[in-house]
């Protein structure tokens, strides 16, 4: 919300791209900018730290300009991989499995099963 908030204001003094196509051009390269401080690394370095910062409000800034309230959208995203999660629990539990010896392919078995609900 305040990286919402910061870039409204900024948008109220006319500080902002004209097009979302800009802003996606922005997002595309603050996710190159991150992925280059992150690879190879083994831990994350402060100036990678930064550049997921810079992607993350990039991002909110695009779903501004194409109208997704990020707090919203990632609420529903929460709530979506919780109620998968607790199928995949669930239903490998009803198997006689249990998921800390699972392999993550039989993981994503149930997963893809959750998805379908």
């Amino acid at each position: 919300m305040k990286a919402m908030r910061i870039q409204e204001k900024a948008r109220g003094i006319g500080f902002d791209w004209e097009k979302k196509e800009q802003v996606w051009e922005k997002v595309s390269e603050e996710m190159n900018e991150f992925k280059e401080e992150i690879d190879g690394a083994t831990k994350a370095s402060e100036a990678a730290k930064g550049e997921f910062g810079d992607l993350l409000f990039s991002l909110v800034n695009y779903a501004r300009f194409v109208d997704i309230d990020p707090e919203e959208a990632l609420e529903r995203t929460n709530k979506k991989f919780i109620k998968r999660f607790q199928y995949l629990e669930t239903e490998s539990k009803k198997d006689g499995k249990e998921i800390s010896a699972m392999t993550l392919a039989e993981m994503d078995e149930y997963w893809e099963g959750a998805k379908k609900l």
